[in-house]
């Protein structure tokens, strides 16, 4: 180490110099600059290829537990902080009015399944009756018909030539009587002056009594005829009314024959109503399952609030399902710490719980600030802003957990490695 020399008196007076040792303080200070520059060399390159954050916390999906129907708790099957599986049974509700309505439900389906088999074997029946019918009545107007005609014959037969033929007969018997008494009235005088014989008298007489009589015979066959003429055409009007109530029963038949038609609408009206009541038999059988409350996911039992006897609500929150093997880390990082991170990324999750750093990696980054996604949003627009620098929530999924377990809500720090 380098002496400075420094002049001082000797005993007589004369000057002699005298070494002068140098102050440590310039070394201590240049250790402390070199420390320093290195310091900030090695915390330069050990932080310009990650960004960090403090404000991170655990998330997880939080499964609420509420019943879909009212009723009477009968039985709770969990505790607080207790792990449940899918598919285990949390809570049960008094099941006697739900399946009352299951079993009312079930009744009434199979009264609407009778009613579909009355409907189908009724239309092959009321198809086979109605068919039947209107054979029948076809079959009865054909004969009636057959009838009229042979009435109609008949009755112009009568009309015409009987009736003609007997008038016809009337008036040549007439033609013979008057001839007869003409006759007889000229052979009066005659036998009266014996110009005659008795014997040729009486013959003209008796021949007068013979016309006579046959006009009389030929006058009540005409009469006969006419009366038969009459009961023809009264015959002839019976087998029109016939065909007529024939025809009428044939028009019966045949609008019978719809109702085949309706029989298949019933057929379908009781489809409907089984599918009516098959549906009201699901929704009883589903309210009846909603009895049974069971876990949907696999997670621990938080703020449990049911107990039994307590009547319950649909939608009443009794409990939450925390899965804690599904839980990701939410760090809210700044926007000027964003520029280099993206999806894949490697991060580090220090846990203040555990005071141990897990591996992670970033999954995603949100697609707006935390304050614009708030209940309030700030409202820039005004003329006292004042620019604060915002935070963009990163999501971090964690790779390994090596032992520690992530609950929703706890504290972590967050490292990202950008390169």
């Amino acid at each position: 180490m380098a002496e400075s020399k420094v002049a001082v008196p000797d005993e007589e007076g004369s000057a002699v110099a005298a070494p002068q040792q140098t102050s440590p303080v310039k070394y201590v200070v240049a250790i402390l600059l070199v420390v320093a520059i290195g310091a900030g060399l090695w915390a330069y390159f050990h932080y310009r290829d990650r960004v960090s954050t403090d404000d991170a916390e655990v998330d997880g999906h939080v499964s609420a537990i509420a019943p879909k129907i009212s009723g009477n708790v009968v039985d709770v099957l969990v505790n607080d902080n207790q792990p449940v599986k899918a598919g285990d049974v949390l809570v049960r509700i008094d099941p006697r009015d739900y399946q009352a309505r299951v079993d009312l439900a079930k009744a009434a389906l199979a009264e609407q399944e009778s009613k579909l088999r009355a409907a189908q074997v009724g239309v092959p029946l009321t198809d086979l009756t109605t068919a039947s019918f209107e054979t029948s009545a076809s079959a009865g107007v054909a004969d009636t018909q057959a009838e009229l005609d042979r009435a109609r014959l008949v009755y112009e037969q009568s009309s015409s030539s009987d009736l003609a033929y007997a008038e016809a007969n009337v008036r040549a018997r007439q033609a013979s009587n008057d001839r007869a008494q003409a006759d007889l009235a000229r052979m009066k005088p005659l036998v009266d002056k014996a110009e005659i014989s008795q014997q040729q008298y009486d013959a003209y007489v008796a021949a007068a009594k013979v016309a006579e009589s046959e006009l009389k015979a030929a006058q009540e066959k005409l009469g006969s005829a006419a009366k038969d003429a009459g009961i023809k055409k009264a015959s002839l009007a019976a087998a029109e009314t016939r065909v007529e109530q024939a025809r009428a029963q044939l028009s019966g038949s045949t609008a019978n024959r719809r109702q085949v038609a309706v029989r298949t609408a019933d057929v379908g009206t009781a489809q409907a109503s089984i599918a009516a009541a098959r549906a009201t038999l699901e929704t009883a059988e589903l309210q009846l399952s909603y009895t049974t409350i069971v876990a949907p996911i696999n997670g621990v039992v938080t703020r449990k609030s049911v107990e039994i006897g307590q009547i319950l609500q649909p939608g009443q929150g009794i409990m939450t399902l925390i899965p804690l093997g599904d839980t990701w880390v939410t760090a809210n990082f700044k926007e000027t710490q964003l520029a280099a991170v993206h999806a894949g990324q490697r991060a580090e999750v220090h846990v203040d719980m555990y005071g141990a750093t897990i591996e992670g990696h970033v999954d995603s980054i949100a697609g707006a600030t935390g304050a614009s996604m708030s209940l309030l949003p700030p409202e820039n627009a005004t003329g006292n802003f004042v620019k604060v620098v915002q935070r963009i929530p990163v999501k971090i999924l964690v790779d390994r957990h090596e032992g520690v377990v992530l609950r929703p809500g706890m504290n972590v720090d967050v490292t990202i490695y950008t390169k």
